[in-house]
């Protein structure tokens, strides 16, 4: 097996905020399950046991592509036989062309694994799920034929010597509120995650404190805080336009919804002032390293292309770190500006 991230395990420890807050919702097999329930297709979902459903500690993906994608593995009964439910999340702010290469790597992988560990060449069942929560929507095809040059003229008894296969996808951006499904923690998190790369910064504190109150109505008040507490983490982690202030407010108006919840409050106030200034000085070491890097692109771009707009140019300078390391890769293959530009949207 490749280079292996246990999760939970003694093996590397996912840093990214997106990473952390997946694994910590998805990785709750009731959460998963409520999601399976929800979102596959009837005909999948007929044939799968959920309550058979059983979390696997393994992580496929390697160290080069932690801030880009998170994956969960689930054991489950599928057609009465022992298979496997992949869970790919893809937090880019922009669709990944590769990723249906990516996932058979990964789906080859973890066959792989069983075939050595029970010797056996009875390959289970895996069913590759997608999900996809950039601020564009996803527009490219589900399939690994999308990315074959040339797949789709061939003809049909050509096609089939060629592999191929299509991945259920969950493009969150597409989705409306009443489209969000399920219980309380899987409707809160598929829209904070919907919503976290893309609305103002006070649109997402209405709706954490929503979210609040749907978690302090739970039974289990205990659980409740738990993942109100995972909400906000990720909301510190995420969103750098979260000021001191913003946090204030939200804590006075969770205190009158949930008095009882003041201390634990208090406790993520004081979260707030530690982790911020952290995050101060990883955002300064992220920013100078962007800088660097769009230089970088700018001259490559320039190289190959004579000249370009003084508002490409700007728009380069503003985009992340994945961004413009995705735009150094590529820009060999790249036949025109149009083909940068989509980055920028």
């Amino acid at each position: 097996m490749p280079d292996i991230i246990e999760i939970g395990g003694d093996g590397v420890k996912a840093q990214n905020p997106h990473d952390k807050f997946f694994k910590k919702t998805f990785g709750d097999v009731a959460v998963a399950g409520d999601f399976l329930n929800n979102y596959l297709p009837q005909s999948i979902i007929g044939i799968i046991d959920i309550e058979t459903l059983e979390p696997q500690k393994d992580s496929f993906i390697n160290k080069d592509l932690q801030e880009s994608f998170s994956d969960l593995l689930f054991k489950a009964k599928i057609n009465n036989r022992e298979g496997y439910i992949y869970f790919l999340f893809e937090h880019k702010s922009y669709t990944s062309r590769g990723v249906a290469f990516q996932l058979l790597k990964y789906m080859v992988e973890i066959w792989d694994a069983i075939i050595t560990k029970e010797k056996t060449y009875g390959l289970p069942v895996i069913i590759p799920l997608v999900v996809y929560h950039g601020k564009g929507g996803w527009n490219i095809k589900p399939t690994l034929g999308e990315i074959i040059l040339g797949y789709e003229e061939l003809p049909t008894d050509v096609q089939a010597l060629i592999p191929d296969y299509r991945y259920l996808l969950y493009d969150l951006s597409r989705y409306t509120d009443e489209q969000i499904k399920g219980e309380v923690k899987n409707k809160i998190a598929m829209t904070i995650m919907r919503d976290m790369p893309r609305e103002d910064i006070v649109e997402i504190l209405e709706f954490v404190l929503r979210a609040a109150i749907h978690l302090l109505e739970l039974e289990d008040k205990q659980t409740g805080m738990e993942y109100f507490e995972t909400l906000v983490r990720y909301l510190l982690s995420v969103r750098a336009d979260l000021t001191k202030d913003h946090f204030n407010e939200l804590v006075k108006k969770i205190e009158t919804v949930y008095p009882e919840g003041s201390e634990k409050i208090m406790t993520l106030a004081e979260l707030f002032r530690e982790e911020g200034m952290e995050r101060g000085m990883e955002l300064g070491l992220e920013k100078g390293e962007a800088k660097a890097l769009a230089r970088t692109a700018i001259k490559f771009l320039v190289k190959k292309f004579g000249s370009l707009p003084e508002d490409l140019k700007q728009g380069i300078k503003k985009l992340d770190v994945p961004t413009l390391e995705v735009i150094i890769d590529g820009v060999s293959e790249y036949k025109d500006l149009d083909e940068v530009k989509r980055y920028l949207q």
